[in-house]
């Protein structure tokens, strides 16, 4: 590697960069290179950088899939440079399940990022959230959760729809928080897994850390986790032309990322459509069910997670009175009930 500065490489005066591909490279994905040679950069700022043609191979910009022969100079010019996050408000539709001049109680839709957050494009990082869609939506906001979070209290996965609370003011927000740190605020989940549990009802008492070698997933297995507690009551078990699978509610103490994901995988029970703890991508027809029904029995595929925040119990932050709110499963998700059942 060559260049006209010592500092770090990580740092904008220390390039352009220039570095000859080893022959023991031979086969390796362009990204992987880059990520292996620079210091201090993730794959993902490598994949913005070929993106913003910061990087180029023979003079000529590649896809970060691009394999690699031996012999290439690849060069560089500079960092990708990522736009700050934003809440910019869009005009998107919600499903406002409850409002007052305090909170909002809202039915969130699957695929849909509660804030803005990671994304290799502008719009990937900043467009369709909900809080875009709640500042076009409502006058104020609190703004206890800072810029790009203004009215959350709480989260839910982007591929998990249903209730989430908003607070319309600082007061209620704060108020609203101590009773989730409190465990004071009762979420009830429905998630279809894979296989049937052994036991009626369970609970999965199991610290949540992060995965070190996947950082994107979360664990039960490291040390040093954060406690988080799931019960779970099995309300349906289905036995299906695809294998068995069973329809549970999960009441959760704590909400630690991916919780009540991370908890069913953990005990041999994915959630079907979570391909990121285990669950298939598609489902296909058991050996017996296959045979009878070739060539017509075609795979069975969920393009979100089966997890549905169906109901939630609060107390309103300025009058005390118990609040109770809950939503059906979204038709995709009951679709596909009635077809796993055949």
């Amino acid at each position: 590697m060559s260049s006209g500065s010592e500092n770090n490489p990580s740092s904008s005066d220390r390039f352009p960069i220039t570095m000859i591909v080893a022959a023991d490279a031979k086969g390796q994905r362009l990204d992987q290179f880059l990520t292996s040679q620079i210091p201090d950069i993730s794959r993902a700022r490598v994949q913005q950088l070929l993106e913003e043609k910061k990087a180029l191979v023979n003079g000529s910009d590649c896809k970060p899939s691009h394999r690699l022969r031996g012999g290439e100079q690849i060069t560089i010019f500079g960092d990708p440079q990522p736009q700050p996050l934003r809440a910019i408000p869009e005009d998107i539709a919600l499903d406002i399940v409850y409002e007052d001049d305090d909170l909002a109680v809202i039915n969130k839709a699957a695929g849909m990022m509660v804030h803005a957050g990671a994304g290799a494009t502008d719009a990937e990082r900043n467009r369709g959230t909900l809080v875009n869609a709640l500042l076009h939506r409502f006058a104020t906001l609190s703004e206890v959760g800072g810029e790009i979070r203004p009215g959350i209290v709480h989260r839910l996965d982007k591929e998990t729809s249903g209730l989430i609370i908003v607070a319309k003011n600082d007061v209620s927000h704060r108020k609203l928080a101590q009773q989730f740190s409190g465990r004071r605020v009762k979420k009830r989940y429905l998630a279809l897994v894979h296989g049937w549990p052994s036991k009626e009802k369970g609970t999965i008492n199991a610290a949540i850390t992060r995965d070190a070698v996947r950082r994107i997933r979360m664990t039960t297995r490291g040390s040093g986790g954060r406690p988080a507690v799931s019960h779970y009551e099995v309300r349906e078990r289905i036995s299906s032309p695809y294998g068995k699978f069973a329809l549970v509610e999960v009441r959760i103490e704590t909400g630690r990322t991916h919780q009540i994901r991370v908890h069913m995988a953990s005990i041999g029970h994915p959630v079907v459509g979570d391909a990121l703890y285990g669950a298939a991508k598609e489902l296909r027809l058991a050996g017996h069910e296959r045979k009878a029904k070739a060539p017509a029995g075609a795979p069975l595929s969920l393009d979100r997670n089966f997890l549905h925040a169906a109901a939630l119990e609060f107390a309103h932050p300025r009058t005390g009175q118990e609040l109770s709110f809950s939503a059906p499963l979204p038709v995709e998700l009951t679709e596909f009930l009635l077809a796993l059942r055949g």
